[in-house]
């Protein structure tokens, strides 16, 4: 059984501040555990419905009730297992390769699925300014599935970070040159912008180059594309490119 002190200490690692106070996050669901098990970052306790789960010999879930689990998660209809994991500090800013940036994404979902887009496509660092959503929001950690784990993820300012970078600067806009006609070099950096507003003024203007991605609809009515699928087409590119040379 679940004590309340543990129930309130768990629940408010939901929010923010008590996260950044404790330095602890959770995780839901036995793949996204195991994943960030077998990462970098430390289990400080295992709970779970499911006797028969544990990630190995000596770490075994202490066994709680579907009512307890479900005081605890942040899902609608909990797994079967939750965990409390240690944070772990970011690794230092690397001004080479491909690199990430993200202008005020406010969605966790969105960017849960973006840091599993850098994983996939071997983006080893996402800089993420500091109005972006946090990457150990539950949500975000679910929509990861355990990427978190293989991505290091910044929060700074973006304006500090650009001015410093020697690497060639593009950002996505409706009316920038076509991607699919742009030749993509394998050391630069991708900015994309806010789910509603793009990419903010001060950053835009250290931009050198806009892109785009066409509309193919015939009635040209879609608005936008959602950032996170705009995400994977962009590093699609920028990799395609890479691949072809």
């Amino acid at each position: 059984m679940v004590s309340k002190n543990q129930i309130k200490r768990i629940t408010g690692l939901h929010q923010k501040k008590f996260r950044n106070e404790q330095q602890l996050f959770i995780a839901e669901g036995f793949k996204v555990i195991q994943e960030l098990f077998y990462s970098h970052y430390e289990i400080q306790e295992f709970y779970s419905t499911d006797a028969t789960l544990q990630l190995n010999n000596e770490v075994r879930p202490e066994i709680i009730s579907e009512a307890d689990l479900k005081k605890i998660s942040c899902l609608k209809t909990p797994n079967t297992c939750l965990a409390v994991f240690k944070i772990i500090p970011s690794k230092p800013i690397k001004y080479e390769g491909l690199t990430l940036v993200l202008d005020d994404v406010r969605d966790p979902g969105n960017l849960g699925t973006i840091i599993r887009l850098c994983d996939w496509f071997g983006i080893e660092q996402l800089i993420c300014s500091e109005e972006t959503a946090d990457v150990y929001n539950p949500k975000v950690i679910q929509a990861t599935m355990g990427s978190i784990g293989r991505v290091n993820v910044i929060y700074t300012s973006l304006t500090n970070f650009l001015q410093k970078t020697n690497q060639t600067i593009y950002g996505a806009f409706m009316d920038g040159d076509i991607v699919y006609k742009s030749d993509l070099p394998s050391n630069a950096v991708l900015i994309m912008g806010n789910e509603a507003n793009g990419v903010s003024a001060n950053v835009e203007a250290l931009i050198q180059k806009k892109i785009s991605i066409p509309r193919f609809g015939k009635l040209q009515k879609t608005e936008s594309l959602n950032v996170a699928t705009a995400t994977a087409i962009l590093l699609s590119e920028f990799r395609r490119n890479l691949n072809g040379k």
